[in-house]
């Protein structure tokens, strides 16, 4: 009603005033044409007379419709907000009715005969004008916890009720509870909906400890994140316990129901908006995060996660952590580094962030992290997300970091549940603590896949094969490790590296079919060969993480996956998309996607910025690395492709070409973080002579092998080469082309000692 008034003091005037020149244009118009001649010339019949008659005539037919079209609208209006009124009202008689009809007493006003009598008499006077008032939200909260108990319900809205005394908020009456008569055998009763509340109801009932344990409901919201009522029933219940002692083992009863209502559901407070959402816990989001807040250290972060931890780093899931002699390191999660210093797996310790709840509030902004909450739905007109709870959240700007999922052989999939049970597929905590317990309780344990992940985890189980007995067995479709990636030469030579560190190696291995038999897995090859085993690790790939793309719109690449985006890494003009997920324009070497840690880092890093105005393009080399334990590791840079030619020069390695001395060297395991920031500037080649090129080699020390694509180098991998990546991604970037790549091969230095 009060929108229709509105609508309506704005449209009176414009009404009033186009009648008004209406009427002023109609007899302005009788008057001239009393004056024309009535000897008009035939020849302007047919134009009207001069004087404007026909552009009067629009005047009048615009204003009227004009008027028409804001009598419309203000008739609609009214009549919405008549049906929606009539609607609220039925609804509130509705929830009166059926509690009446499940309810045969009053449970609040029996509760004090005495005292409380003149309290219920108050509220009778303005129950009927306070039916449309806010008390009907908080019902539904109250009837939904404890349907058995209708006195529950009754309780509850006595505490939302507006009445006019201020020293009673607790008993203030609903209108239902006010037409009730007040019956003194309820009050034993009152006890039964204490039963059905939290549990720090269950400790109330006394009458005298009550009074004093009412100002313990104000902390516990904040652990467990209830909701906001419960603090004016702690105000409330000294008030009544003050007006008369025999008030005392009456007044909790109330409150208390009132309590189970809120404290019931006992689930964390999620914040309505976020001006900056990151959708992902892992690296890309993180790096976001950090960034954004060094852009702007008032912004207001929140990070949702489908996982229960904050965010961390993967790569030591399959390197550094499996090497540690601490037998708790899967609940510790520390590790050392090849350079013996030690660091935690996470990136910053949980007092880095604030709560989820405090996020609104924050004075100075922060980083909250909501775990165990995954993202289902995205509205990208309304800029608002949903929750797997249904909980929405809006957002100025978000980024999209979902990062992917493992792939699993199909074979596997259709072998049946109880295969799938014995199967791991390696990507999170859960997964490097299982696969951890597995390997300690099992005789064999087979690992399908030969590219970084499948070779990383070989090698760390066999170390441990020497100490527990336990086999372990590497089973790929390429000729040798990592063959989609090395030459074959560096290939073989890495095969007979993991089998010395006691893996058994199958390769060329086609998986046709598995099955479960005699308490073991039997692994069926299409060559007819068999192996059995106690457990599968598949490591066989990894699969964007797309699924918001449906509900938000937004393109996936048919040929990389992944969310595609431009130069700035926006899918939207409020979108931005890294890590894994993201597939993104190389300036250099055309659309890709990437799913490595420094990628995610950089990707991330740049998103963040971009979030706060930079408006960067994404022109990055990103590198990754892997470690075949402590004395054999290799970085690489751009398309590292096994069916490119290559080129490879190598040189002979001392003790400080390790990834352990390079670990020393840097004060990082995690190499990528030191080498992002560092920018290669005319580098100097060594005046060391350079041996000719080795393309077959028995040992392979350390080296740079150069992969071409139309005699150009697209990618590199420095092998046993570390702190050298600046270099490599210059050379990328230059995208010249070299008649001897034997001297370019001198600017990383690999002949010096």
């Amino acid at each position: 009603m009060l929108k229709c008034r509105t609508v309506w003091k704005k449209l009176a005037p414009l009404a009033r005033s186009s009648s008004t020149v209406c009427r002023q244009n109609v007899r302005r118009a009788g008057l001239n044409n009393g004056r024309i001649p009535a000897c008009v010339p035939a020849a302007h019949m047919s134009t009207g007379p001069a004087g404007g008659g026909r552009e009067t005539q629009l005047y009048i037919l615009l204003v009227g419709a004009a008027c028409a079209g804001g009598g419309l609208y203000a008739y609609r209006t009214v009549t919405g907000d008549q049906k929606r009124y009539q609607q609220r009202i039925d609804e509130i008689a509705a929830r009166q009715n059926k509690t009446a009809a499940g309810e045969p007493a009053t449970l609040v006003q029996s509760e004090a005969p005495a005292v409380e009598a003149i309290e219920t008499e108050t509220v009778a006077e303005p129950a009927p004008e306070a039916a449309p008032s806010p008390e009907p939200e908080a019902a539904p909260s109250s009837e939904e916890p404890s349907p058995p108990a209708p006195d529950a319900e009754v309780a509850a809205s006595t505490e939302t009720t507006e009445t006019p005394p201020a020293d009673e908020p607790v008993l203030e009456a609903s209108p239902e509870e006010a037409a009730e008569p007040p019956a003194a055998p309820v009050v034993e009763e009152a006890d039964e909906p204490v039963l059905e509340a939290s549990p720090e109801e269950a400790a109330e009932p006394p009458a005298a400890p009550v009074v004093e344990e009412e100002p313990s409901p104000a902390p516990e919201p904040s652990p467990a994140e209830l909701t906001e009522p419960p603090a004016p029933v702690a105000e409330s219940e000294p008030t009544a316990a003050a007006e008369s002692p025999a008030a005392e083992p009456t007044e909790p009863q109330p409150e208390v129901v009132a309590e189970s209502g809120d404290s019931s559901p006992a689930i964390l407070k999620v914040p309505s908006h976020a001006p900056y959402l990151l959708i992902g816990g892992g690296t890309a989001s993180f790096a976001a995060a950090r960034s954004i807040r060094a852009r702007d250290p008032g912004a207001k972060v929140l990070i949702v996660t489908d996982e229960p931890d904050p965010p961390y780093m993967r790569p030591p899931l399959s390197k550094e952590l499996w090497f540690s002699d601490d037998p708790s390191v899967t609940e510790t999660l520390r590790f050392k580094q090849w350079n013996g210093k030690e660091r935690s797996i996470y990136f910053q310790p949980p007092s880095f962030y604030i709560s989820a709840e405090e996020l609104d509030s924050a004075e100075n902004g922060g980083v909250a992290v909501l775990s165990g909450k995954k993202v289902v739905h995205m509205d990208v007109r309304g800029n608002k997300v949903k929750l797997d709870d249904d909980t929405e959240i809006s957002y100025d700007k978000c980024l999209i970091a979902t990062g992917g999922v493992p792939r699993n052989l199909q074979v596997i999939e259709r072998a049946g549940e109880e295969v799938m049970k014995r199967t791991t597929l390696f990507r999170k905590i859960e997964d490097f603590k299982s696969l951890d317990k597995v390997s300690r309780n099992i005789k064999s344990i087979t690992i399908v896949g030969g590219g970084f992940l499948g070779s990383e985890l070989a090698c760390a189980l066999g170390r441990r094969s020497t100490e527990s007995g336990l086999e372990v067995i590497q089973m790929f479709p390429e000729k040798g490790n990592m063959g989609k990636v090395l030459p074959e030469y560096l290939s073989n030579w890495t095969t007979e590296k993991v089998k010395r560190e006691g893996v058994k190696i199958i390769s060329e291995a086609l998986v046709k079919a598995v099955v479960c038999k005699d308490d073991k897995l039997e692994i069926q090859l299409k060559d007819g060969r068999l192996v059995k085993t106690d457990h599968i690790v598949a490591a066989v790939g990894l699969e964007p993480n797309v699924d918001l793309a449906k509900s938000a719109g937004l393109e996936v690449d048919s040929d990389f996956g992944g969310f595609r985006v431009n130069a700035e890494l926006q899918a939207r003009s409020n979108i931005w998309v890294a890590g894994d997920a993201a597939c993104f324009y190389d300036i250099r070497l055309g659309r890709r996607r990437v799913e490595h840690h420094d990628h995610a880092v950089v990707s991330g890093r740049l998103a963040g910025e971009n979030m706060t105005g930079a408006s960067k393009p994404y022109w990055h080399q990103s590198m990754f690395w892997s470690d075949l334990g402590p004395d054999v590791g290799y970085e690489a840079i751009g398309i590292v492709d096994s069916s490119l030619p290559t080129v490879g020069v190598f040189a002979k390695a001392t003790a400080k070409d390790t990834p352990k001395a390079a670990t020393e060297q840097s004060g990082t395991g995690i190499r990528s973080e030191s080498e992002t920031e560092d920018t290669a500037t005319s580098p100097v080649a060594s005046s060391s002579p350079a041996p000719a090129m080795v393309q077959h080699q028995d040992e392979y020390g350390k080296g740079v092998i150069f992969y071409l694509r139309d005699k150009v180098v697209v990618g590199i991998i420095l092998w046993n080469v570390f702190n050298r990546m600046p270099i490599a991604r210059k050379i990328i970037k230059d995208g010249e082309e070299h008649a001897d790549l034997n001297e370019v091969a001198k600017l990383f230095n690999i002949h010096d000692d």
